[in-house]
C-alpha cells in the first residue's frame, strides 16, 4: 500500500492524477506493477490507478487473466475500476480510503453506484437506449460459432 500512496502522492503533485494509488502483487509477495491516476495528464477518464496497474501488469507478463495476483488501491474502486478487477480475474482486493472518503473531497463514485443500483433510469445522469439488438446477437453467435475465447 506505501508504494501505491507513493506513486499517487508523485503523480498528484505533478497535477496528472488525483491522490489514487494502486498496486498488483502476485500473491506470493512479488510487486508486478505500481500505478496511479493519470486522467489529467493523459486526458483519459478511463486512466485511473487500478486500471493503469491492470493495463501495466498484464503488458509486463503478457496475460489478461491476473489470476493469482492481488490489487491494492488507496481508495475503494469505481464501478469501472471495478468492473476491470473482476474481468482481469483478480480475487483479492485491499483498499486504503472508503467511498465516502472519495465522497467528502468531491469525486463521485457514490454518484455512478447509486445510479447502477437504481436502474440506470436516471437520464440527467445518462440516457441508455437498446439498438439494432438482432444485428449484435448475430455478430455475438457468429463468435460464438467460431469458437473464439471467452474471457
Amino acid at each position: 500500500m506505501m508504494m501505491a500512496i507513493k506513486k499517487a502522492e508523485e503523480t498528484m503533485h505533478e497535477d496528472l492524477g488525483g491522490p489514487f494509488g494502486a498496486a498488483i502483487i502476485h500473491e506470493n509477495g512479488d510487486i508486478i506493477s505500481v500505478a496511479s491516476n493519470s486522467v489529467l495528464g493523459d486526458h483519459d477518464p478511463t486512466a485511473h490507478a487500478e486500471i493503469n496497474a491492470i493495463r501495466k501488469a498484464c503488458n509486463l507478463i503478457n496475460t489478461h487473466d491476473l489470476s493469482g495476483y492481488i490489487l491494492i488501491t488507496t481508495s475503494y474502486p469505481c464501478p469501472m475500476c471495478l468492473g476491470a478487477i473482476m474481468w482481469a480475474n483478480i480475487k483479492h482486493m485491499v483498499y486504503g480510503c472508503s467511498l465516502d472518503d472519495a465522497k467528502n473531497i468531491g469525486f463521485r463514485d457514490d454518484l455512478m453506484y447509486n445510479f447502477i443500483n437504481e436502474g440506470m433510469k436516471d437520464e440527467d445522469i445518462l440516457k441508455v437506449d437498446q439498438s439494432l439488438r438482432d444485428s449484435c446477437v448475430k455478430l455475438f453467435q457468429t463468435y460464438h460459432d467460431l469458437d473464439k475465447e471467452i474471457y
